[in-house]
């Protein structure tokens, strides 16, 4: 997935549109950032066993417990942004 689509995505989840940023990652799911930010959706929903899944998917189970927000933000210092 292209930087510029998940960064469309973290910014779509920041301002709380969780329906547009879900639809981009749902893109690509093989794609370990999008499942990343997909884990983090899932969290900000309140679907603990779904975000659990994702984070899986992306290798990042280290931050199931994050602060979403904080974590939207890690991901995007993670694409250089």
């Amino acid at each position: 997935m292209k930087p510029e689509e998940l960064l469309r995505a973290i910014d779509l989840a920041a301002a709380s549109d969780w329906e547009a940023a879900h639809t981009i990652v749902q893109q690509d799911e093989a794609d370990p950032t999008a499942a990343w930010i997909h884990a983090v959706l899932h969290k900000i929903e309140g679907d603990a066993g779904n975000a659990r899944y994702w984070y899986r998917r992306a290798g990042r189970m280290d931050h199931v417990d994050a602060e979403p927000l904080a974590e939207l933000a890690a991901i995007r210092a993670s694409l250089g942004r």
